[in-house]
Formats: structure tokens, sequence, C-alpha cells
């Protein structure tokens, strides 16, 4: 059995699921692939059948954090990549994923660059990506990336972890691993809780994810129902004092233009 499972969590019909399977089935090291889903339907199912991948419903309303939870404990594997139905993964991305933890093997989150798409093309690296780029930078000290200090670094000013290009390892990160109240800052909440766990954050600056930005994203989704900004003050109010949050806010609402 490999060792390592891309969990795919499968929301309603979408029309960029079938390039996400493609892009798992086409690793170059092989990893388990399971569909995971709260929505099931006949689209669904014949997609998964047509690339032979198994599929898991999870009963009761969706929900980002019990579908993810759904996922990630659904799987038999120890290291789990949450897949999420808009990205497609790099065909190296696996290999990667066993090169880092026969190197660091008491990794608990491998993560990586991604690159942006908009309307099927790239999106030239802006500001933002550079900032995330600067952010992460800790992270590349990888002798000392095991330190909840330096885990912690790149978290202090938002979060420039790419959700999906995250692998876990469960017998360091636990189940139910996602337990954050917050729908759209429950990555960022869920990081700050790892990191002060056992286990070394391991960072690859390889654009190993293509990142889909969308009109039925929810990201744009929680910045427009202003989910978004209000989580992200929350974060940052565990974080630091409330002049600096209300700093630190004005400059992240200019970012949201991003998603527009």
């Amino acid at each position: 059995m490999p060792e390592h499972t891309f969990a795919v969590c499968a929301y309603k019909d979408s029309p960029y699921l079938e390039e996400c399977l493609k892009s798992l089935k086409g690793q170059t090291v092989p990893a388990e692939i399971i569909l995971c889903t709260s929505t099931p339907s006949p689209y669904i199912r014949e997609l998964a059948g047509r690339y032979g991948i198994p599929v898991y419903v999870r009963e009761g309303a969706s929900d980002i954090r019990d579908d993810w939870n759904f996922a990630y404990e659904t799987a038999r594997t120890r290291l789990v990549t949450i897949a999420h139905q808009d990205d497609c993964y790099h065909r190296d991305y696996a290999r990667q994923v066993q090169a880092c933890w026969r190197k660091w093997p008491d990794t608990s989150v491998f993560t990586t660059d991604c690159q942006v798409v908009r309307d099927g093309r790239p999106v030239p690296p802006g500001a933002v990506q550079f900032v995330k780029h600067v952010l992460r930078l800790p992270l590349r000290a990888r002798r000392m990336a095991d330190r909840t200090w330096v885990k912690r670094l790149p978290l202090l000013f938002g979060n420039p972890i790419i959700c999906p290009s995250c692998t876990y390892d469960k017998e360091k990160t636990g189940e139910p691993l996602f337990t954050s109240p917050y729908k759209f800052a429950l990555d960022w909440d869920t990081m700050w809780e790892l990191a002060g766990r056992p286990g070394r954050f391991v960072c690859l600056e390889r654009p190993l994810l293509r990142y889909r930005i969308h009109d039925g994203a929810a990201t744009k989704a929680c910045i427009e129902d202003h989910r978004r900004a209000e989580e992200e003050e929350a974060m940052f109010g565990k974080i630091w004092p409330k002049p600096v949050v209300r700093l630190l806010m004005r400059l992240y609402r200019k970012a949201y233009a991003a998603y527009e």
C-alpha cells in the first residue's frame, strides 16, 4: 500500500475536478487516491469511476471543516494531502513528499509554493506572492524548523502556507486535524496550532501546485460576505495588540482586490 494518500474533497459538480484527478493519476511516484464528498452526484461518481478512484460519502450538511476532517480521517495512510478539486498538482509532488520524509522523518507538515491560475492562464507573480515568499523564509532553515518560534514566524502577519499544497503526518498531527471554529481562516488557525506541537515544517519553494482563482472559489465568497475580514482580524487579535491589528487590517483589505 502506498504510504501517501491524496484525499480529494469534491463539492457539487466542479468543472475542474477531472483536471485535478488527471494530475493525481499522473504522479511519477504512485500514491493512493480517494474522493470524499458530502454532495454525491452521478457526475462525481462517473468521474471517479472513469479514473478508478473510490468515493466516500460523508452524511450531513456540507461544512468545510467537517468535509476536510472526513477526507483526512478516511485516508488509510500516515501521510495525507487534502487535495482541493479546483487545483492541480505537479507530477513530482508525490515524489517530493516521500523525499521529504526520508530526509526529515520528524516532519509534521510539508508545503510548497504554487502557480496561481485565473481563467486557465497563469497569473504573473505580484506583491502578494512576493510577500508570501518572504514570510515563508524561516521555513527554509529546515534544521531549525522543528522549533515552535521558527514555525510561527511565517504566521505572524498572515498565512503564507498554501493549504492544498500541504501534506500532513497523521501520527504527529492527530485527529481531528481541524478544530478551529473559522471558515476562511481555518487553515491559518490550524497551522498556528500545529506549530506549537512537536514536528518539523518543511517548505519546498517550488510551484508544485496550480492554484485556481475563480468566481465560485470559497475565498471570493468569504470576501463578499465579510467573513474573511472578520476572521483575519480575530486571528491577528490572538497574536498582536489592538493598535497593530488595526494597522494590519488596513493593509490586508487592500489585498482583497486580488480576488475582484
